[in-house]
């Protein structure tokens, strides 16, 4: 079954625009609550969180209406972290978790994310089959067996409690300053708490949302603001969140940023001489850099590649029996600790090296020499599709030749905006952006 709306993760789009209007969300949450539904049990349980977005309030009310409206009982957790949903969705028996968020996107966007009973999000296949039943007419419940909807005020203390079980027994922050940045987004009270909770001296930012300035200007898309800080106040290690706080970029103490790359090759690394590193291997995406996959040859550990999009990781992880993977972009999968990305307690691991080894952020961070590599975004049209162009099509193919055994090309469109993304590596830099530069004019001139 194809997919028409739900693009690599969940439903994404501009708040009040098809197809993240109330009217929709309303259809698909009665069409999710329709489809879990099936199993035949008397009661049936959904959790629901957002991050701060003030569309939030919108869809969190149209997807409870949808849902109640086919027999789902609803419990509305609040502001939370969506980690925090995967975890809660499984650790009270829902059925459904649905998380209301747009990530790293501006605060205009939104979007619903669906996790199944398990804590992970549902399959391609799952969600085809939703949107199925999204198109045709959605049966409803009985008067007499409608949901019923119900806060949870603890929602947030419950992940606080259990993201801080991640860190190691006997191990303390005491003594190391450390400054985090929420994002204005749904980890701005449980990350400080976590972290104070932990015994760190916290310098907190991006925590004062209101509706408006999620990821503006701070965040792990915007990590200056970060670094500003850790230099300003002299700070141990910089913690950056996204809006969901799905994934982090870290800042060291001289203000340095690790991307995602980075801090996986850390982990694995430390992982694997701890002998923890299930199946010897790390699962990233073909975004992630070429020197990581050299980094983890030369200890004999394998990097399984994925299509773009941390629930395209998981899958592989889950499948092979890895529990390690990640992105490039921040989003670190410990399947030990979480069913889906979580910056936070990603973080909380890195501290934990710190400690364990007694070095700084400085000399952590830095695992491997990155192949250079160049990114750039081409906005294209509605409608358009630039990539089947001949003119683009034969422009790659002279990239390619020319980087053969040297580097590599990958072109995709993003799966949540109207963009291709054009990435190449290379050892020689003057090739590398004369590659780039070649694919995305010829991009632009097809859009």
């Amino acid at each position: 079954m194809s997919r028409k709306i739900f693009g690599t993760d969940g439903v994404r789009g501009k708040a009040n625009s098809y197809p993240m209007t109330a009217e929709m969300a309303l259809r698909l949450g009665a069409a999710a609550g329709r489809f879990f539904r099936r199993s035949g049990k008397d009661q049936h349980r959904v959790v629901i969180g957002k991050d701060t977005r003030l569309s939030g309030y919108m869809l969190e009310n149209a997807l409870t209406a949808g849902l109640t409206s086919t027999g789902m009982n609803v419990l509305l957790l609040g502001p939370v972290p969506t980690p925090a949903v995967g975890f809660l969705t499984r650790s009270m028996r829902a059925d459904l978790g649905i998380m209301i968020s747009a990530s790293h996107n501006p605060a205009a966007d939104n979007g619903i994310k669906f996790f199944g009973p398990d804590g992970f999000k549902l399959s391609d296949e799952a969600e085809a089959e939703i949107e199925a039943i999204l198109e045709g007419e959605i049966q409803l419940a009985q008067p007499a067996n409608i949901g019923r909807a119900k806060r949870i005020d603890d929602g947030r203390g419950r992940y606080v409690e259990y993201a801080k079980t991640t860190f190691p027994a006997g191990l303390r922050l005491d003594g190391m300053k450390v400054v985090i940045d929420c994002a204005n987004g749904a980890a701005y009270r449980a990350a400080p708490e976590v972290l104070w909770e932990l015994g760190a001296d916290v310098v907190p930012i991006g925590i004062e949302p209101n509706g408006f300035n999620i990821n503006e200007g701070v965040g792990s898309t915007h990590p200056r603001a970060c670094a500003e800080a850790v230099l300003a106040h002299g700070a141990d290690l910089g913690i950056t969140l996204d809006g969901d706080a799905d994934r982090v970029m870290l800042i060291d103490q001289t203000g340095k940023v690790a991307d995602g790359d980075q801090i996986m090759a850390l982990m694995a690394a430390r992982w694997a001489e701890q002998g923890r590193l299930r199946g010897g291997a790390l699962v990233a995406t073909v975004m992630s850099n070429l020197g990581l996959e050299r980094f983890l040859q030369g200890r004999g550990l394998d990097l399984e590649r994925t299509a773009v999009g941390d629930r395209y990781v998981v899958e592989r992880m889950r499948q092979k029996g890895f529990n390690l993977g990640g992105e490039q972009s921040g989003h670190i999968v410990m399947t030990d600790y979480a069913t889906t990305g979580d910056g936070l307690i990603a973080g909380l691991q890195f501290l934990a090296a710190m400690r364990e080894t007694g070095q700084l952020a400085s000399e952590l961070v830095h695992q491997f020499d990155p192949v250079p590599q160049m990114l750039k975004n081409v906005r294209y049209a509605q409608g358009a599709d630039p990539l089947s162009a001949e003119s683009v099509q034969h422009e790659i193919a002279a990239a390619e030749k020319r980087l053969a055994g040297s580097g590599r090309v990958l072109i995709r469109k993003s799966g949540t905006e109207p963009l291709i993304r054009v990435m190449a590596e290379a050892e020689d830099e003057v090739v590398l952006r004369d590659v780039v530069e070649g694919i995305v004019a010829a991009v632009e001139k097809a859009a």
